[in-house]
């Protein structure tokens, strides 16, 4: 055990946010993304929501104060309203890091920047469009 590590944080998880560096990129997935299809490295967190995840995460990685942006949505599609999730996302980013600097990715472009980030957490998020793709800074 050690202190002040969030309990949701797994010790795969850990190790894995311990060995990204700057510019590296993380997902925080819903249970709809396709994980395994389009992660590197896939953590599993099902059963938790992805509210509690980035909540988590962000107590231990800071975002990224040199990018344009640092915390990507993926876009919505066919009109679909904007998630209420999203808000809260920000709520949870905020209250973290006072640098949050948003930006929207269309889906399939989502899919192809999550290819390349650093892991995929697949949570057990029932949201749509519940997706986010944090780039980490520097301590």
């Amino acid at each position: 055990m050690l202190k002040n590590v969030p309990k949701i944080i797994s010790p795969e998880l850990l190790k894995i946010l311990c060995e990204m560096g700057h510019g590296d990129e993380i997902v925080i997935a819903d249970g709809n993304f396709p994980s395994e299809s389009n992660g590197k490295r896939v953590v599993r967190a099902d059963g938790h929501g992805g509210e509690e995840i980035l909540d988590a995460v962000l107590s231990l990685l800071p975002l990224d104060t040199y990018a344009e942006e640092n915390f990507l949505l993926m876009q919505t599609t066919n009109g679909d309203p904007t998630p209420t999730i999203w808000e809260k996302y920000f709520e949870i980013a905020n209250a973290h890091d006072d640098n949050l600097r948003v930006g929207n990715l269309e889906r399939f472009a989502f899919y192809e920047r999550a290819r390349n980030a650093y892991a995929v957490i697949a949570t057990g998020e029932s949201a749509i469009y519940a997706n986010i793709i944090i780039k980490k800074g520097v301590i």
